[in-house]
């Protein structure tokens, strides 16, 4: 049984070295201060993708993005591990989006795509860890979801079995496809670079790099169509203006408060039992741990 899988990803600010400069004085995110990164938890989905393609021949993986033009390096670095093709979800209409807005215009490109077993994507991204796009993906498409898988046991017979790993323990779920699944960080991580694909696929392009590209290499990737990263347009998708962007964002930040925490003071400690409970009780008699 084959499978036509579409993994969600998002490229997003490296939110885990988090300096003075990281915000912006109006409160936004000063992402030139931050290097761009492939989504932790999208990577573990994409393992997950992975391996069925391995389990499944002939199955496909698309990977589906939403940001700007440039996000289309994480579409390459997707195929470099073993994804088929991508698409980047591009268009100033859809800046700002809350997760309403997000979710509903990649439940658009969902549809353009129109043919698919599974979604997966990651529990939640860095930049935002709200965890809501995937289920509201699901819901937008009326399928079934998965939340915090942590293995896809078994597709058969039309069906999908996951362990699910929750606060308590761990949980294994049968549900019809198609549905969407969303993958914790505890899951595999995702495989390296195969060092061959990316020597074959290392120019491949979308139409905005394409642009940028010199005329002879832009002709190569023209006549490859495996090397064309697919950009869609809001009109592409047939999203109504009024549910995309700031528009369909009914979300709005009120303040964002940039703390950044500093030592003040140090203490040395020897390989002394006697210091140790000296410092807990000190710990502990002004609050800090206790």
């Amino acid at each position: 049984m084959s499978l036509n899988i579409i993994v969600l990803a998002k490229q997003v600010p490296d939110t885990r070295n988090v300096g003075k400069d990281a915000m912006k004085e109006d409160g936004t995110i000063n992402r030139a201060a931050l290097p761009a990164i492939f989504n932790p938890e999208d990577l573990n989905a994409l393992e997950q993708a992975l391996r069925l393609k391995e389990t499944h021949p002939g199955s496909t993986i698309t990977l589906l993005t939403m940001g700007l033009p440039r996000a289309a390096e994480i579409v390459r670095e997707a195929i470099y591990r073993g994804a088929d093709s991508g698409i980047v979800l591009t268009d100033r209409a859809l800046g700002g989006a809350d997760t309403l807005a997000t979710s509903y215009s990649l439940a658009q490109a969902v549809k353009k795509i129109g043919d698919y077993d599974i979604i997966l994507g990651g529990r939640q991204a860095i930049d935002g860890d709200t965890a809501q796009v995937g289920p509201q993906i699901a819901e937008k498409l009326g399928i079934p979801q998965v939340t915090y898988a942590e293995e896809i046991l078994e597709v058969a017979n039309g069906k999908i079995t996951v362990r699910r790993r929750l606060e308590n323990g761990v949980e294994t779920v049968v549900a019809p496809m198609p549905c969407v699944v969303t993958v914790n960080g505890s899951a595999a991580e995702c495989r390296p670079r195969n060092a061959r694909r990316v020597m074959k696929f290392k120019n491949a392009a979308s139409p905005s790099e394409m642009a940028k590209l010199p005329e002879d290499l832009a002709a190569r990737v023209e006549a490859a169509p495996e090397l064309q990263i697919k950009e869609w347009g809001a009109a592409f998708v047939d999203a109504d203006p009024a549910q995309i962007g700031l528009p369909g964002s009914p979300t709005k930040v009120k303040a964002i408060e940039n703390v950044v925490f500093t030592a003040k003071e140090s203490r040395r400690l020897d390989n002394d039992d006697a210091q140790i409970e000296e410092l807990v009780k000190e710990l502990i008699a002004n609050h800090t741990i206790g």
